[in-house]
């Protein structure tokens, strides 16, 4: 391997690259429960528009769980078990928001986007816990 691509694979590997990739998976989780956490109003518009009831509890339970998980992913404490979370978080969300094979077109095509969008979250949060779950070499 030459130099500049071992400078190259040393740099993407530092310690802060990860954060900041697990950072940016979690992001839109954060935002989410720290938006439904300052406008309590509007996160029980959201639960009763898609059929969750009672509104309170969802919210609530819906906040607690995208940001206690996505803590759980950047911290590193039982990440696994945050990033397993949200996975399937994100699976019944999708499958309750992003109906696109319900739906006709224009609408089709955004929901038809969002739905394999969500998908590929998924399969982020999986690898995350696939990483995470991986034995140790012991020192």
């Amino acid at each position: 391997m030459n130099a500049s691509v071992q400078r190259l694979r040393g740099a993407f590997l530092a310690p802060a690259v990860r954060w900041v990739a697990l950072l940016g998976l979690c992001a839109a989780y954060i935002q989410g429960g720290l938006t439904k956490a300052f406008d309590f109003q509007g996160a029980l518009a959201e639960m009763t528009h898609f059929g969750l009831s009672p509104a309170g509890f969802f919210a609530v339970l819906v906040i607690v769980l995208e940001i206690a998980a996505s803590l759980m992913i950047l911290c590193g404490r039982l990440r696994w078990l945050g990033a397993l979370a949200l996975a399937a978080f994100t699976l019944g969300a999708t499958f309750m928001a992003n109906r696109f094979w319900e739906m006709a077109p224009p609408e089709r095509f955004g929901a038809t986007n969002s739905f394999f969008e969500h998908l590929g979250l998924i399969g982020g949060f999986l690898l995350v816990a696939w990483h995470d779950l991986q034995p140790r070499e012991r020192s």
